[in-house]
């Protein structure tokens, strides 16, 4: 039983780690929380599952066109959603604007592709069976690549380093002469490209299901307000935490009452660290 709850705790919680990057992402470019982070995930699975099974295209053309599938939605939500809220006084606007477009996004899913959950093609074909399934590795693996891809565009190229200076204050790299728009943009697409890794790899665990968008909004965004807004390292180590308890508390509890036991510990953990459990006291020169 250790084995399973360890098993399927953490590749759940790689996918929660992967969503609340993509969460933090959208948030360093703009200062919005886009509630269409968690489609991005559930559109992953829809498209890998669509383009694998029902097309018969091999996995790594699958793979490559779900990720651009959700790029391409990122930038809409940049361009629909939250644009047109940073024009106006009251920014605060955006939870509905980016609520309304994530709603939207997830009836046109239930239409289009149905309200039933759909079977997810096996990525690899390995026979390999209980906890060392591809099923609990591979969202695993996926996680470990985008924490080492982000790592090296932050750190190691000069693209990364506008991004995080737009980050840290966008007027001043705009008065730099950053295009602090396009990078905005660019956030998007590389959010949404990280949200549809996250469905794509979780899929053999959550299925195609559009349900699933409203489920990785919510479980997405507990790591983001565990490790600290804008933290990615917080972020991961709260979403393998998030995703050992609520598999733990499913094995002691099941149903419902898991539920309320994962909500009770992320509210005890906000009322005592409020701004986030791993978020430093940055000092800034003013």
């Amino acid at each position: 039983m250790l084995a399973s709850i360890l098993a399927s705790g953490l590749a759940m919680g790689a996918v929660y780690a992967l969503t609340a990057m993509a969460y933090n992402t959208m948030f360093a470019a703009s200062r919005v929380m886009s509630f269409t982070t968690g489609q991005l995930g559930m559109l992953g699975g829809v498209f890998g599952s669509l383009l694998v099974l029902r097309f018969h295209m091999p996995v790594a053309v699958g793979l490559i066109l779900a990720i651009a599938g959700c790029a391409a939605i990122g930038v809409l939500t940049e361009r629909v959603a939250v644009r047109p809220v940073l024009a106006k006084l009251d920014q605060h606007l955006y939870v509905l604007s980016t609520l309304a477009l994530a709603m939207a996004i997830q009836q046109l899913a239930a239409i289009f592709w149905g309200t039933e959950p759909r079977p997810f093609p096996r990525l690899l074909g390995t026979a390999v069976g209980g906890v060392f399934d591809e099923r609990f590795w591979l969202p695993l693996m996926a996680c470990v690549a985008v924490i080492g891809g982000l790592e090296y565009l932050y750190r190691g190229t000069l693209l990364g380093r506008a991004f995080l200076a737009v980050a840290e204050d966008s007027e001043a790299a705009r008065a730099l002469g950053l295009p602090e728009r396009r990078l905005r943009v660019a956030s998007y697409a590389l959010a949404g490209g990280i949200g549809g890794i996250a469905g794509f790899f979780g899929g053999e665990l959550m299925l195609a299901y559009f349900g699933n968008g409203s489920m990785l909004s919510f479980y997405g965004f507990i790591p983001v307000a565990l490790g600290g807004l804008g933290n990615n390292r917080g972020a991961i180590i709260g979403g393998l935490a998030l995703g050992l308890l609520q598999q733990a508390a499913n094995f002691a509890l099941g149903g419902v009452f898991a539920s309320c036991a994962v909500f009770a510990v992320f509210i005890a953990a906000l009322l005592a660290v409020p701004g986030g459990m791993f978020r430093g006291i940055a000092a800034r020169r003013v």
